[in-house]
């Protein structure tokens, strides 16, 4: 029988599953339940060691004979940092030493209560990764307590590998051991690419057995796929990527598919690969969190474990360029000894075309919308006029409303602050790309966004090739489409933060130009103006627009 604590039975199942077959541990009441649990399994071998600190080094020594993960197990309090000694002469031998500390309830620690003290990141830079689990009570908690631990157990292994540190708090009762069986928890696969192209080739031939094979693209840099024939491999997989990934591919409104057929079966995969940072599209998320039976791989130079669609099945240590240039050969080569009449050939082409179809479909109704006046309409009135330019020209936007109608209307590549999502900065940015540019530099953003950077243009720096649109709503608009939220009667001035505020003496005292939109003939005169004007001095457009209106605009494009 195996300990009640589901933490530790998560950590148990799957050190089983990495393959861990020797773990060193020390005395302790509140390490008792890990104890107990890796003595109960057949495949670990214990070892019984009283003094932490010859403990750490016993382990080590393990370690070096067997060149695999070892686990060395220790209670609460000063225990962990007797460990310390040792776990530093792993980090710099590169031994995958797995220190697996238990640990007081948060609540406990600095309350004067026995053997507690900051345990999470103790040992500090001397690891490789430290992780202090949850005690799970609910499927996003398990999943989270599965990810840190695939995490952990992962990044001991990573190039040189080293040492980890496992933090496990555990509440009373400590004693009871009612479970007759460990669960089944998903492991996550690792391949370590750098230097082994073997690795890599192989992943990408076991991707072309996929029937119904899909790449879906995040954030990237703008040059990160230079040389990567996107054209081509979307003969073989249904690609999907948004305005921040580079690389041109037709048809990419895969959020307006998703809106127009939910979650239809016949449009999910059964293989998937995820290269990139952040995706904006909430649609993709939960239809991939939903897809419960593909398989998804991410991967990523850093080799970490990114698991966006909250079955991450493995991580490959690749760059996109890298894992996408083996995917184009993979599926050439498949091409030549595949006969077009096979059953997986012919899977993966209907699968092909009903994404093409729909995505088709979809940009169909993209083009033929006409928006009313609205943030909507000026965006895509903005992108409709760009294709007219023949100068050069970079586009950055703000988050929120602003960088998910990018992704509707934008065929060029986009700049955007999504490292962590936030509104302020924006602007900032995009003044310091023009500076650094003879580009024009397009920035389009919401009015919070603007006024939270306005002293981006308090900047000595600037020069005329800086062209700002503000989408002016008076409000943080893209709350507006929460119907739960204007039940509270915070709504508006304290959660939207509604506001009266304009742009044009922020503009006069630091010397720019200043146009003003309140109708659809002035912003789209005025989008004429911004792109087709000389001069010496940045220049903002003011879209006026009101958010009931800019709501309901957005809601007719998806309702299509």
């Amino acid at each position: 029988m195996y300990s009640s604590k589901v933490s530790v039975n998560i950590l148990t199942s799957l050190l089983i599953k990495a393959g861990v077959e020797h773990a060193v541990v020390c005395p302790g009441s509140r390490n008792s339940p890990i104890v107990h649990n890796l003595n109960e399994c057949d495949e670990i071998q214990c070892y019984p060691v009283t003094d932490e600190r010859s403990a750490g080094f016993f382990a080590m020594g393990i370690c070096q004979q067997v060149q695999q993960p070892v686990v060395l197990c220790v209670t609460s309090g000063t225990a962990l940092l007797n460990t310390c000694p040792a776990v530093a002469e792993a980090y710099y031998q590169h031994l995958p030493l797995i220190v697996i500390s238990a640990d007081r309830p948060a609540m406990w620690i600095d309350q004067l209560d026995g053997q507690t003290l900051p345990q999470p990141d103790a040992l500090g830079k001397l690891v490789k990764k430290a992780v202090n689990l949850p005690e799970p009570h609910t499927d996003d908690e398990h999943w989270y307590c599965n990810r840190l631990v695939n995490e952990a157990l992962q990044a001991c292994r990573l190039r040189e590998g080293g040492p980890v540190h496992i933090n496990v708090p555990l509440s009373e009762p400590l004693y009871e051991y009612t479970v007759e069986q460990l669960p089944d928890e998903h492991i996550v696969n690792s391949i370590f690419a750098q230097g082994n192209q073997t690795a890599l080739t192989e992943w990408a031939n076991h991707f072309t057995t996929a029937n119904r094979p899909m790449v879906v693209i995040g954030q990237l840099p703008k040059e990160a796929l230079q040389g990567i024939d996107l054209q081509l491999l979307s003969k073989s997989v249904v690609i999907l990527k948004e305005s921040l990934s580079p690389g041109r591919i037709a048809n990419s409104h895969f959020e307006k598919v998703l809106a127009m057929v939910g979650e239809q079966e016949e449009l999910r995969p059964d293989k998937v690969i995820y290269v990139g940072d952040c995706l904006v599209s909430k649609r993709l998320k939960k239809f991939l969190r939903s897809t419960k039976n593909a398989e998804i791989w991410t991967a990523n130079a850093e080799g970490a474990i990114h698991d966006t669609f909250m079955h991450l099945d493995g991580v490959i240590e690749a760059t996109a360029a890298e894992v996408l240039g083996e995917l184009v050969h993979a599926f050439e080569k498949l091409g030549t000894i595949e006969s077009s009449e096979s059953s997986s050939a012919i899977e993966r082409k209907n699968y092909s075309e009903m994404w093409h179809h729909a995505l088709q479909l979809a940009s169909s109704c993209t083009l033929n919308y006409q928006p009313r006046y609205s943030s909507t309409a000026t965006v895509k009135y903005l992108h409709e006029q760009l294709e007219d330019m023949m100068y050069d020209y970079k586009l950055q936007y703000g988050n929120s409303s602003a960088i998910r109608l990018a992704n509707i209307y934008a065929d060029d590549y986009v700049y955007c602050n999504r490292g962590v999502n936030g509104i302020e900065g924006s602007l900032s940015t995009a003044a310091g790309m023009s500076a650094a540019t003879d580009d024009i530099v397009f920035c389009v953003l919401g009015d919070l966004s603007f006024f939270y950077d306005q002293n981006a243009l308090w900047n000595q720096n600037l020069k005329g090739n800086l062209r700002v649109i503000i989408l002016n709503n008076h409000c943080g608009g893209i709350f507006g489409k929460f119907d739960g939220l204007r039940k509270s009667a915070a709504r508006d001035r304290m959660v939207m933060g509604y506001h009266h505020s304009e742009a044009k003496g922020i503009c006069t005292q630091n010397d720019c130009g200043y146009l003003k939109a309140t109708n659809m003939e002035e912003m789209q005169l005025g989008i004429v103006q911004l792109l087709t004007m000389q001069t010496n001095r940045p220049v903002v457009l003011e879209v006026f627009t009101q958010e009931d209106t800019d709501v309901e605009a957005l809601k007719a494009y998806f309702s299509l």
